[in-house]
């Protein structure tokens, strides 16, 4: 029997976390973002077809999504480490098969590996709420944030390496759109190993000790928890609304901005600079957005962030083929609302979560928001294939206004005596 863990202690093990997922972030997301700015083009390449240009992120999106409910079954079973691990493993052997893809020229085989590539970025999304679970609730969106914030240093640098990427498919004896996933293994090993020597001990096992739960027995119904939890809180609800909504609307504009700067003669490493550009607005000012969440209030910061997607696709639905301003300044924006309603939403999802419900209830927020997301990054194809980029941009302002209502419902104040109004097992 051994004691449990002190106020000091816990303030340790939340340190050791938050450096560890960092750490882990930083070289994950490497491998999860040095194909977006050639995923749509390999794809392309392979079936010859512009309208099937936008499904291997769009089968990596849905990847996500059913692997971040696997994953948090996982993590409610064994801990966050274990649940982690599975998922970074999972998406390398994704980003091995993609290379074979490219090499026998395969589209079904591309688009399972992309969907298995997918489980790197469902452990990334888990990683973020990992950082909460020990976090007091009044720096907990900063906890949040700081974690999103370290995927900055891999994402950033991931679309630039596809210079480099080129170079070492070449040296490989592999098609040259195949190189960025070959890099990508080696970043998503690399987050495993981090995760699975220092993610200790388990920061959600040891809030479950802290709160005398038990870890649910595997034979337990995850959704039945869900329901309840998201019936008793509206709020809860509109939070998963709104992360929903921002991802889509980022996903559907996203996938298809490099086909549509190829169309006007933009080069690769250009092609991926824009999206640096991007993935810097998702994440490299997101603890000042952790900080205005715990400061100004979650439903506020979700607010804003719906205001910036809803500008932002205004400008990228001014953009020409190519290269252009509009096509830069749109793609950042689009990035800063995404983390404006991400970092916010996934707070509220944590705030007003039950504890022995909370990583279910996160699992199904995340495969709700995957799910939505490569329902609209389907479409995208089929919308740009037909009417073009800009019409894309314009109708995808449907989902920031989805945004917008979800931070009103999100921001009313509840009846004194409905559970979570403020906060759950916090």
């Amino acid at each position: 029997m051994t004691d449990a863990p002190t106020a000091l202690d816990v303030d340790r093990i939340q340190r050791r976390t938050i450096g560890t997922l960092v750490g882990a972030q930083a070289v994950g997301a490497v491998g999860i973002t040095i194909g977006i700015a050639t995923a749509s083009l390999l794809a392309k390449d392979i079936s010859g077809s512009e309208a099937q240009a936008g499904l291997a992120q769009t089968f990596q999106v849905l990847g996500a999504a059913l692997m971040s409910y696997v994953l948090a079954r996982l993590m409610s079973l064994r801990g966050r480490r274990f649940g982690l691990v599975t998922g970074y493993l999972t998406g390398s052997v994704g980003a091995i098969l993609a290379v074979v893809a490219g090499v026998v020229d395969s589209m079904p085989l591309l688009l399972f590996g992309a969907a298995l590539l997918g489980s790197s970025t469902a452990a990334n999304s888990g990683a973020r709420y990992a950082a909460t679970d020990l976090a007091p609730i009044r720096t907990r969106a900063r906890a949040l944030s700081t974690v999103v914030w370290a995927t900055t240093i891999g994402a950033v640098a991931g679309p630039n390496l596809t210079g480099l990427s080129a170079t070492v498919a070449d040296g490989l004896g592999i098609p040259e759109l195949t190189g960025p996933f070959a890099l990508g293994s080696v970043g998503m090993l690399a987050a495993a190993v981090v995760v699975g020597v220092f993610l200790r001990p388990d920061p959600l096992l040891t809030a479950r000790e802290l709160a005398g739960d038990p870890l649910p027995r595997a034979g337990s119904t995850s959704w039945g928890r869900v329901a309840s939890s998201v019936r008793a809180r509206p709020a809860l609800a509109a939070a998963i609304a709104g992360l929903a909504g921002a991802h889509a609307a980022m996903v559907a504009v996203m996938v298809m901005t490099p086909l549509h700067m190829e169309h006007g003669g933009a080069e690769l490493r250009v092609i991926g600079v824009v999206i640096s550009v991007h993935v810097l607005g998702m994440f490299a000012f997101s603890p000042l957005v952790g900080w205005l969440a715990d400061h100004a209030g979650r439903a506020p910061v979700l607010f804003v962030g719906g205001l910036i997607l809803l500008f932002s696709l205004f400008i990228c639905s001014q953009a020409p083929e190519g290269t252009s301003w509009q096509i830069f300044a749109g793609l950042f924006l689009l990035g800063l609302g995404w983390s404006f309603a991400t970092v916010a939403s996934s707070t509220m999802i944590t705030d007003h979560s039950p504890l022995e419900a909370r990583t279910d209830v996160q699992g199904a927020a995340d495969l709700i928001m995957g799910l939505t997301a490569a329902a609209a990054g389907g479409l995208a194809g089929v919308v740009v294939g037909g009417w073009g980029y800009p019409v894309l941009a314009a109708a995808s302002s449907a989902l920031a206004v989805v945004v917008v209502v979800a931070a009103w419902v999100g921001g009313r104040p509840a009846p004194a005596d409905q559970p979570g109004s403020d906060r759950v097992d916090a």
